[in-house]
């Protein structure tokens, strides 16, 4: 699969409980790419790499402010070129992001690079670490295309992936686990997962669970889109695996969409696309999903507004009232 596509655009996407808004930006602000990491940090939201970019920005969410000039600022750049990769928010300071595998290489000369899997952005002095980590599993260090979680402990949560920059391509079904407090890593050989899974969503409840929705499941015999009214689940206190039936209305099998976690529960998922066998997307999705954790039930709400385009391998995170989606892809 191609790092950066051609047609990659820049969007800003609101979605307020049944209103949409959004708005493709054509003035000199971030440039076009995908498959970039975000992490919502106070009421800042960041971008790290995206494509073959070092780049570092983040939108400032802490006023209103007018849709047609988003109040976009740059940060210092990140130490490598960073795509395919996952990022999440230390609960221990509410300031660190951890980036976490990915495709990394080194700037302005396209040769991979995978001296670490794991970076640390300190946001409040803007400063780039790679951190000592104990009992590191060395077959991560060039996983890509999975998503982490941390709980309120400080344990970031891993699953599954695949590696990159390899003759042979393999899949993993292991659970690697980073505790941030102690930067102590385990790995759960002996997956009790029931499909390895890559490209999914990952959704950490209230209760600890773990919803895995949607990716690309791999067998020995073959490589196929997971059903959507099948959630794998994760209990993060008991570390065992189980599997949700989702009913409801029927929600087309996707990679490369988005989630995030409503506090009713609800986890709302945002465009993906199909891929053909050489990776590459044949159909890109627009609509919008809502997953009820509490009855598991899928639904399609009723949006006003303009609608978005189809987009995939794009960012989405959770603001108050808001779901904002940013950059990506649209294959058109």
């Amino acid at each position: 699969m191609d790092l950066l596509f051609n047609r990659a655009t820049i969007l800003i996407f609101f979605y307020k409980l049944s209103s949409a808004y959004y708005l493709v930006i054509c003035q000199n602000v971030p440039r076009s790419r995908s498959n970039q990491a975000s992490t919502l940090v106070g009421t800042r939201l960041y971008f790290f790499g995206g494509g073959s970019s070092t780049e570092v920005w983040y939108l400032d969410l802490s006023s209103s402010f007018n849709i047609s000039t988003p109040p976009w600022h740059s940060d210092i750049v990140m130490p490598v070129g960073y795509s395919f990769g996952t990022s999440c928010l230390s609960p221990i300071d509410n300031s660190t992001v951890f980036l976490i595998g990915g495709r990394t290489w080194m700037a302005n000369t396209g040769n991979y690079l995978y001296l670490s899997s794991v970076y640390k952005f300190n946001s409040t002095t803007s400063q780039w670490t790679t951190p000592t980590i104990n009992n590191y599993n060395s077959s991560f260090t060039t996983r890509n295309e999975m998503q982490a979680v941390i709980n309120n402990n400080g344990k970031i949560f891993v699953f599954g992936g695949t590696n990159f920059n390899s003759s042979t391509v393999h899949y993993y079904n292991d659970m690697n686990i980073l505790d941030i407090a102690n930067m102590t890593w385990s790995t759960l050989t002996q997956s009790q997962s029931f499909l390895t899974n890559v490209d999914y969503t990952a959704t950490l409840l209230p209760n600890g669970l773990i919803a895995y929705v949607g990716g690309r499941s791999v067998s020995s015999s073959n490589v196929s889109l997971t059903n959507m009214a099948q959630i794998q689940i994760f209990d993060t206190k008991s570390y065992t695996w189980s599997a949700k039936s989702a009913n409801g209305s029927t929600i087309a099998s996707r990679v490369s969409h988005s989630a995030v976690l409503t506090q009713d529960g609800n986890i709302i998922i945002y465009g993906g696309s199909v891929q053909n066998s050489s990776g590459y997307p044949v159909t890109v999705f627009s609509d919008i999903a809502v997953l009820n954790t509490n009855s598991w039930v899928w639904s399609v709400p009723s949006v006003s507004g303009t609608s978005a385009p189809p987009l995939t391998q794009h960012s989405a995170a959770l603001y108050k009232n808001y779901m904002i989606l940013a950059f990506g892809n649209n294959f058109n």
